[in-house]
């Protein structure tokens, strides 16, 4: 057997749709699509350096990869290496040369430190391992039956408070720029991120494709964006939380979990039936909300960490 690791060709549709079926197959909790695969590729900022690999088996696509530096951080020379292998081809070499290509490209491109995502099974672990790398953090993937479950009922906002689809802010989506960079700077993880670059985000944040500008709810306070849940879905069946957050000046009011439950209770109606959402596990307030809203666990990822050179 015969395994190369080449770059993703946005040309060619079969490239990106075995992408697409080998990230859910290794990791059915995220939603993905072609058209947000080609995003992701054509849609990065420059400095990201971002590459889609693709390993291959005697012509069979059998492994992915996602490479990047983290541009928007204030601490340089970090990137990290997603790297998901069919769990029927495992063991013929390819996550190991995806995993050497894409630290080969973050080194020559300046990386000091490699981050990657490893699912918490003791095979992966031990590959990561063997692999120089060392555990950090870990985080949840949680989902909810939209379909059967029962969901928290619907309550009236209280006075001052209303609430608004994303698209409402179509036409000036700054407000949500602001909202989105001051929460993004409170999430526990190990590479901060800045965002300070509008255009910036309307390209990779605002007009990805996966983002549901109708189920993303906004709480807004007196006329203010004061929370707000960014809803992925992949339009047929499968919804996603990207982010949900609080603006400091507005927190400890239940802002959070009336937009989140306002759309949970509106992507249902839209008829999607299988709800999935991400947290660090040492981030205990918004898992009790997804408790309460009937999410539950179903895997865990380990952040691991490599430092080059």
């Amino acid at each position: 057997m015969t395994v190369i690791v080449r770059d993703l060709r946005p040309e060619v549709r079969a490239d990106v749709e075995a992408f697409v079926r080998v990230r859910r197959l290794a990791l059915p909790f995220m939603v993905g699509t072609p058209e947000s695969v080609l995003h992701d590729l054509t849609g990065s900022h420059p400095d990201a350096r971002h590459r889609q690999l693709l390993a291959e088996s005697d012509g069979e696509v059998v492994g992915t990869a996602q490479v990047r530096l983290a541009h928007d951080s204030p601490e340089p020379g970090q990137g990290s290496v997603n790297v998901y292998v069919h769990p029927e081809r495992t063991r013929r070499g390819a996550g190991a040369l995806l995993l050497r290509t894409g630290e080969d490209h973050l080194a020559a491109a300046g990386a000091t430190r490699v981050y990657s995502w490893v699912l918490d099974e003791p095979g992966n672990r031990a590959f990561a391992e063997r692999h120089g790398y060392r555990p950090r953090r870990s985080a949840h993937f949680l989902r909810l039956d939209l379909a059967n479950g029962p969901l928290p009922p619907l309550a009236d906002p209280p006075p001052g408070v209303e609430l608004r689809p994303g698209a409402d802010f179509a036409a000036d989506p700054r407000p949500l720029f602001a909202l989105d960079a001051e929460t993004t700077a409170d999430e526990p993880g190990d590479i901060g991120t800045e965002f300070t670059d509008y255009d910036t985000w309307l390209t990779e944040t605002w007009r990805h494709p996966l983002l549901d500008h109708r189920l993303t709810t906004v709480a807004v306070v007196d006329g203010v964006p004061a929370a707000f849940t960014a809803v992925h879905t992949d339009g047929a069946t499968r919804y996603a939380t990207g982010m949900t957050g609080t603006a400091r000046a507005f927190r400890g009011r239940g802002l959070a979990k009336l937009a989140k439950n306002a759309s949970l209770h509106r992507a249902r109606a839209a008829g999607y039936t299988e709800a999935f959402t991400g947290n660090d596990t040492d981030n205990a307030p918004m898992l009790a909300i997804n408790t309460w809203f009937g999410y539950g666990i179903c895997a865990t990822e380990v952040r691991y960490a490599r430092e080059l050179g």
